[in-house]
């Protein structure tokens, strides 16, 4: 009887703290992520009117903490790759940052240069804990089921946003709270959240010890050893000219993205839906982009990398395509919001998965801050020409320009992936083999 009881302790699957790591993403992407990014939207139409801001001077408040965030990207993915750096202690202030800054529009008033201030402070914390955090800390605990593991951390986020959204149309559409108290509830709430996840759940695996939970079979552990030492250094993806591809791909899509997941509350109220249609537009967005970000992660690990980019593209395109029409038909509003929430993967998991995939883990940080660059360019730039699009030339011309980026978007990220999938395996690259 002990002898089997040694044998069935020698053959139990040690705990893996992996899990733990990804619960943690989930609640960092539900709350401080949802409130930093996914509630801003809703306080759009409420700040313009109230302190007579322009949709152009206020929708700087996205470009400015947008570039500020993709300029420290780099520096943000290089010290947290680092292993000297106290992960914990980068995560509190990244928590501190996002949350305590978004508290901050509570006192900006009628000052439009203290928002665009208070957003560079909210962003740059955001990318610590989200925009490079949350990878780092999936692509360091999981060499095996990466993509679910990503697609359940990121699903966080639409399960936040389902509440956030209700929550935020009623705040703003209470007299006694009216945005600059809501601002301040909202990073409060961030707070909360953030700076104890940061304290008791966020570390890295020490050493492969740490992986094994995660180890399926022998066969995986020989990849996972593997997977752990391979990847391009930064040098060396500078030097191959589909990366840049891949990264002006990403452009686009940040340009896409400004409009179609930053603007369409705007463009609901515009065409005279209340606020509760707009809320529930919002809470159908939320709940599908769950949907989005899991079944992205399992399209990823299953159906490769070609097969989820087409997919995502093509249900991008209809969703502008929805828009165009929505003022004759408001129920195509409902339609938008779950193709939108659903084909969210694409930019929300994408830039990370694909890195990983594709570059490696060596100097994965680092190659993914670049991209997030791009990415944020594309976000920021993309910003200012919407807004100027609609004053000029209206929402529908607006909403067909928004259709060509997407086209171009999912074209260079298609082209890019597949010749860089070749690539490596013509180098005999096993990752790149099992995703393709």
């Amino acid at each position: 009887m002990s002898t089997l009881s040694n044998e069935q302790q020698n053959t139990k699957k040690p705990f893996f703290y992996g899990w733990i790591i990804v619960a943690a993403c989930m609640l960092i992407q539900a709350i401080p992520f949802g409130v930093a990014m996914n509630v801003q939207p809703q306080f759009i139409n409420f700040v313009t009117n109230g302190e007579g801001f322009t949709l152009t001077q206020f929708s700087l408040v996205f470009t400015i903490g947008t570039v500020v965030s993709a300029i420290a990207s780099p520096s943000i993915g290089s010290i947290l790759s680092k292993p000297k750096t106290n992960i914990k202690l980068a995560f509190l202030i990244g928590a501190i940052l996002s949350g305590g800054g978004y508290a901050l529009n509570s006192l900006a008033d009628d000052n439009l240069w203290a928002y665009y201030g208070i957003a560079a402070i909210v962003q740059v914390g955001t990318a610590i804990i989200s925009a490079i955090g949350v990878p780092l800390l999936v692509n360091s605990w999981f060499k095996n089921n990466k993509g679910i593991a990503m697609g359940i951390a990121f699903s966080g986020g639409g399960i936040g946003n389902i509440f956030l959204q209700q929550i935020a149309a009623r705040l703003l559409t209470n007299p006694a709270i009216g945005y600059s108290k809501a601002y301040f509830i909202f990073g409060m709430i961030s707070m909360a959240v953030g700076i104890p996840v940061a304290l008791f759940l966020v570390k890295l695996p020490k050493s492969e010890s740490d992986l094994a939970g995660n180890i399926i079979n022998k066969k995986d552990e020989t990849q996972i050893k593997h997977t752990a030492t391979w990847g391009y250094t930064f040098k060396e993806v500078t030097t191959i000219k589909l990366f840049w591809i891949f990264c002006i791909g990403f452009i686009f899509v940040g340009f896409y993205v400004s409009g179609l997941s930053v603007q369409y509350i705007s463009y609901l109220y515009s065409i005279g839906l209340n606020a509760s249609f707009v809320a529930n537009v919002g809470s159908i967005f939320a709940f599908f982009s769950i949907f989005g970000n899991l079944c992205g992660g399992i399209l990823f690990d299953k159906l490769g990398i070609k097969k989820s980019l087409i997919l995502a593209g093509l249900m991008v395109i209809t969703c502008a395509l929805l828009l165009i029409f929505l003022p004759s038909i408001n129920a195509l509003g409902y339609l938008f919001a779950a193709l939108l929430g659903i084909s969210m993967f694409a930019y929300i998991i994408g830039p990370s998965y694909l890195t990983g995939a594709l570059f490696g883990d060596k100097e994965f940080g680092t190659i993914l801050g670049i991209v997030q660059v791009f990415f944020a360019l594309g976000y920021a730039i993309g910003t200012v020409i919407f807004g100027l699009s609609v004053e000029n030339l209206g929402y529908t011309t607006s909403w067909i320009i928004i259709l060509l980026y997407s086209v171009i978007a999912y074209s260079c990220l298609l082209i890019s992936c597949i010749g860089i999938e070749k690539h490596n395996r013509d180098i005999n690259v096993i990752d790149t083999k099992r995703i393709s």
